[in-house]
């Protein structure tokens, strides 16, 4: 209580001008986002808290030339796990691109290794330069038809609530649990409730009445709007809509026509999941607010939503803002419409600094503030158990003329179309056709060797030869196979069963590349340098396969095995039809293909 006392003081002395600033920034030009103006102040810091807008002498001082002062931005929803990398490469990366706070959803990796995986996560992001809160998963598995590597309740995720950067329960995806009431999600709802916990939502396809569900106790976000009309039912229900813009998901060119000036403070911004290469190249929410002002956005409007309102939706009134007693967590921009970040300053210190002559200082300084990484539990670094598998088991058996259930994917959406084609059938058993664009899709049990095994076709892809193999496979994160022979494919299976974990692929019957994922199947032990290098590797093997110009492969792999988002999908037990809620066959009975 001393201690306390004796810094609230100090900040009254340094806002009355008694006694100097730790620092002062001159000559710029701040952001006001109560009223989205711009002043032209100075700013002063103590104790990385702002506690002066006017006049200060400062211990440090920084011109800032005439540049843009900001607030630092925040991602409102992304998964860790999905970059690939661990959480203190995460931070690095999110820090050269001004990102200093994020709500992670662990439930990638609690989907591997549950409360163990959580823990490791908590352990892992501890000290870095990047304030990574966490909201608890709260579908693990995602649905009862799913096998994952762990199965949380309740009583699993109550102790975390008491760890100071856990927020609430994450994105409730279940949503016939919530519309049930069922008694396991009951618990987690109330479990979070009770204590006035933030609870994200997952509302893929639902429709009003839906949302009214998802309303009625108390889930607060949602992340999975794709249309300006789906992002205005949210806005009425009273969520707060984030708008995505990921890897495989490119929500934000269609979602932000329906931001006005009226509704903009129930907005927030996430990447929810993207790729390390992605992460470096494009940015994080960087990215958002470039693109969302190329769009047309007011520059104020755009870093409102990436700053203060992404706070405020989760209970955190002092960051999001340049005013006194806010945290001082900020950047300085060379040009506002390009986002062109020239200094990121967390609590009050300067952290990077982009111009030239100061680089190899702010490296050094970087590289000293990052912790070492936290070894992962053996549990995590060895989740990779398969059965024997024979070529023979991956065959579909089909008759001459048949129609197939066939997934069709969507570049740049999650959604998936339901189709009912005729296939190739070679001796009984489907025959993948690049001509056709019919590929064979295979999902294998990976976290405790049962060897239960999903088959499916799915087009889109445009894949020519060969195979690739994942396991990044969301969310249960099994093991997911897409190939044109099913030679290549058990080459792939046995390839990350021999790296433990990642992403491989398959030409001829040789691993053309590898990127190993031996934490939880999901994240590399490695640099962001090694890890990038083999990203590009991955990236020269795909065209090699020759995909479909456009799409990202292994990102949209990675979401077929979802079955929370429509509409049709698969796991480890065969073919799901989302909105049925309910597994099907893959080849369609001729009478019911006649009845049509």
């Amino acid at each position: 209580m001393k201690k306390i006392n004796e810094e609230m003081l100090r900040r009254i002395r340094v806002a009355a001008g008694e006694e100097p600033a730790d620092l002062v920034i001159t000559n710029c030009r701040v952001a006001d986002l109560f009223q989205l103006e711009w002043f032209e102040e100075d700013v002063a810091i103590v104790d990385g808290t702002v506690v002066g807008i006017g006049k200060y002498e400062g211990k440090q001082v920084i011109d800032g030339l005439r540049r843009y002062l900001v607030p630092a931005f925040m991602d409102g929803h992304v998964h860790i796990e999905s970059s690939t990398v661990t959480p203190p490469l995460f931070a690095e990366v999110l820090l050269q691109h001004g990102v200093t706070a994020a709500v992670c959803d662990p439930h990638e990796i609690a989907n591997v290794a549950g409360v163990e995986g959580i823990q490791y996560m908590l352990d892992a992001s501890e000290n870095v330069p990047v304030d990574l809160y966490f909201m608890l998963p709260s579908c693990v598995p995602s649905t009862p038809m799913e096998e994952a590597g762990a199965v949380l309740d309740a009583a699993d995720l109550a102790p975390f609530f008491q760890h100071p950067r856990v927020l609430g329960l994450a994105e409730v995806m279940d949503f016939p649990a919530v519309a049930k009431g069922s008694e396991g999600m009951m618990e987690k709802l109330t479990l979070a409730y009770q204590d006035n916990h933030p609870i994200d939502g997952h509302g893929a396809g639902l429709d009003g009445r839906g949302l009214n569900i998802y309303r009625s106790v108390q889930i607060q976000t949602d992340h999975e709007a794709i249309t300006v009309e789906d992002a205005k039912l949210r806005l009425q229900r009273g969520f707060y809509l984030m708008i995505r813009e990921g890897s495989g998901a490119r929500n934000l060119r269609s979602l932000i026509q329906a931001v006005t000036p009226a509704n903009a403070r129930r907005c927030l911004f996430c990447t929810d999941d993207k790729h390390l290469d992605d992460l470096v190249t494009e940015g994080s929410v960087d990215y958002n607010v470039r693109l969302a002002i190329q769009e047309g956005m007011d520059p104020l409007l755009a870093i409102q939503m990436a700053s203060l309102n992404a706070a405020e939706c989760y209970n955190m009134h002092d960051r999001g803002a340049i005013a006194p007693g806010y945290r001082a967590d900020l950047l300085l921009l060379d040009s506002l419409d390009e986002v062109t970040i020239s200094m990121v300053i967390k609590d009050g210190k300067i952290v990077v600094d982009k111009h030239e002559q100061k680089q190899a200082v702010i490296t050094s300084l970087a590289e000293s503030i990052m912790p070492k990484p936290s070894a992962p539990p053996a549990k995590i670094l060895h989740s990779v158990r398969l059965a024997k598998l024979e070529e023979e088991m991956l065959q579909i058996p089909a008759t001459e003329g048949s129609h197939a259930h066939v997934i069709e994917v969507i570049p740049g959406q999650l959604l998936t179309h339901h189709l009912l084609e005729e296939v190739e059938v070679e001796q009984g058993y489907f025959h993948p056709s690049t001509q056709l664009d019919q590929l064979k899709l295979a999902v294998l049990e990976r976290h405790r060797g049962t060897g239960h095994l999903g088959l499916g076709i799915v087009k889109g892809f445009g894949m020519m030869k060969g195979a690739i193999a994942s396991t990044v496979g969301h969310d249960s994160h099994n093991l997911i196979i897409l190939g044109t022979n099913d030679a290549d494919m058990l080459t792939a299976i046995q390839a990350i069963e021999q790296i433990q974990g990642g992403l491989a692929v398959v030409i001829d019957g040789k691993v053309e590349a590898t990127l190993a994922l031996p934490v939880a199947g999901l994240m590399s032990d490695q640099g962001v340098a090694d890890v990038l290098k083999e990203w590009e590797q991955l990236d020269q093997a795909l065209q090699a396969v020759q995909f479909t110009p456009g799409i990202n492969p292994f990102l949209l792999l990675s979401f077929l095995s979802l079955p929370v988002i429509p509409h049709l999908k698969i796991t480890t037990r065969g073919l799901f039809d989302v909105d049925r809620f309910t597994h099907i066959d893959v080849i369609q009975p001729e009478a019911m293909v006649m009845g049509q």
